[in-house]
């Protein structure tokens, strides 16, 4: 497997770039995500994934390792191959597909093009249990209403400049401590607490 690509990009677009090294011109598919991350760079090193079938060998890119996991993941689920992958991680970023797997939030997969209630539903019973033995994250039982005050409180929280990722954390921890958190706003004091 070719683990990583370490050169210069020559040209870009949201679903894929090509990075010359060593004289070779590698073609990588990228999620909006990566895109995102790497739009304004010129060298880099992006990790790989190469996915071969019998007509292609394809390779796909990520800025992190977290979201070249959850790739991997994805693309174990039956029915969900690297371009509907391609499609959850562009639709939402790595810690937000991880959370919504691991709180089972069906809802927040809507927001993601052409992936419907049953294939949300098999991804999460696929992959949930392999991410909390992986990450160690407890398992978040909330209802509909818990998932619906969840991204208004992640939503807000981001929007007061907390970076992304820790606000997913403290909001599980929150949830996990907290299952009966009775509004928004209490969810926001709490999860505060644990940012500040």
């Amino acid at each position: 497997m070719i683990a990583y690509i370490k050169g210069t990009i020559t040209y870009k677009n949201p679903t894929y770039i090509l990075v010359e090294t060593a004289g070779v011109g590698y073609h990588i598919n990228i999620s909006l995500h990566t895109y995102s991350r790497i739009e304004k760079e010129e060298q880099i090193k992006i990790l790989t994934y190469l996915h071969i079938t019998e007509n292609s060998h394809t390779l796909y890119g990520f800025s992190e390792a977290i979201e070249r996991n959850l790739f991997v993941h994805l693309i174990s689920v039956s029915g969900i191959g690297p371009n509907s992958a391609r499609i959850i991680l562009s639709g939402m970023d790595p810690e937000e597909a991880r959370a919504a797997i691991i709180s089972e939030n069906v809802s927040a997969f809507q927001k993601v093009k052409g992936i419907g209630p049953k294939t949300a539903k098999r991804v999460i019973l696929d992959l949930k249990d392999k991410l909390i033995k992986e990450s160690g994250d407890e398992p978040i039982n909330v209802n509909a209403r818990g998932n619906t005050y969840r991204d208004e409180a992640l939503s807000a929280l981001v929007a007061l400049g907390f970076n992304s990722s820790r606000v997913q954390k403290a909001l599980n921890q929150v949830l996990v401590q907290n299952p009966d958190t009775g509004t928004v706003e209490k969810l926001i004091k709490l999860a505060l607490k644990l940012l500040s």
